[in-house]
């Protein structure tokens, strides 16, 4: 099953509880948070106190991506503030299989994120403890960019990995896509391997006023061409 994941980085944030229940409504799967620091990435966004705000409103799964350093502080803040899926850059952490083991111990599903050029070695020795990997097409920090190309070729590396993965344990493993996902692509990137696809600009505008009708056709346009994959 394909997953859409509509980020509210780029939602209207004056509307934010009416924003999420609307894309919920429209027929999205998951609600992406993109959690900055101005840290390791440059730019600030939101914390746990937003995710606790938004939690009463929906029983989608939230999808929190932490693009921050140290990474390890703040998620069980995020866990306890009622996060279901919990991803984060192995640049952020000292200790990787310590993080994910912290993210699983918290009670949340637990993934890496890849930038653009972070190379796939990293999953390869902490697979057991994976339920998503999160591909970056954009480089992090801020919403609206172009998808880079080259993430096709390496959603396809990222794909056989899992596969083989999964034949052996038995064990699935999401694979998530995240920058630059639009109408016009989403199905070529299904096609390299992708099942869950987060869409923030591409589905909220930018945060432009709310319109349920847009995102209506907006998420049965994204589902439309994924049926063509």
């Amino acid at each position: 099953m394909h997953v859409i994941a509509p980020s509210i980085l780029s939602a209207n944030f004056a509307k934010l509880g009416e924003e999420v229940q609307n894309v919920i409504a429209s027929g999205a799967d998951w609600i992406h948070f993109d959690v900055m620091d101005n840290h390791y990435v440059p730019n600030l966004t939101i914390g746990p106190l937003v995710c606790e705000a938004i939690r009463p409103l929906t029983t989608a799964p939230i999808d929190v991506h932490l693009m921050v350093k140290p990474v390890d502080r703040i998620v069980p803040d995020f866990a306890k503030a009622g996060a279901d899926i919990i991803t984060f850059h192995p640049e952020g952490s000292e200790h990787v299989d310590r993080t994910l083991g912290l993210i699983r111990d918290s009670g949340c599903q637990a993934g890496l994120v890849f930038n653009p050029a972070t190379p796939l070695a990293h999953m390869d020795w902490v697979m057991d403890k994976l339920d998503v990997v999160l591909l970056m097409s954009v480089n992090p920090g801020f919403g609206g960019q172009s998808f880079i190309p080259a993430t096709l070729s390496k959603l396809k590396e990222a794909r056989a990995k899992i596969d083989a993965y999964t034949e052996r344990s038995g064990r699935t493993i999401r694979l998530e896509v995240d920058g630059g996902v639009k109408v016009d692509n989403i199905a070529e990137i299904a096609r390299a391997g992708a099942d869950a696809f987060v869409a923030g600009s591409a589905v909220y505008g930018a945060g432009k006023d709310s319109d349920p009708q847009r995102y209506n056709s907006v998420i049965a346009a994204l589902r439309a061409e994924l049926a063509k994959a």
